[in-house]
């Protein structure tokens, strides 16, 4: 997944059946601080986003994983609205762990 922050609203008149109840969003991908990785992405959403609200990203089959998109063609796929990012982790949960335990085997 991956964040992004909603810039806008797509409408389209036409479109498969399977999404004529789907809002499409355009979002911006950011990185954790809000720096701006790609712009203009169209996505399906599936949790009620606005202008501005940042949410989670999921794309490709992970995007239809929603009961709502399982049978539209769809890549990207708004699934969260984010409340919060932190970026700090704390001394304490770093203390007595080696540099191969930060990494998955």
């Amino acid at each position: 997944m991956r964040i992004a922050r909603v810039t806008g609203t797509v409408t389209a008149s036409i479109k498969p059946a399977a999404l004529t109840a789907v809002p499409l969003i355009v979002v911006d991908v950011e990185d954790g601080e809000g720096a701006v990785l790609v712009q203009g992405l169209v996505a399906a959403d599936v949790v009620g986003a606005g202008p501005g609200d940042r949410v989670l990203l999921a794309e490709g089959s992970a995007a239809r994983l929603s009961p709502a998109l399982a049978s539209a063609a769809v890549d990207a796929a708004a699934v969260a609205i984010i409340d919060h990012i932190d970026l700090s982790v704390p001394a304490s949960s770093k203390a007595g762990r080696s540099s191969t335990q930060n990494r998955k085997s």
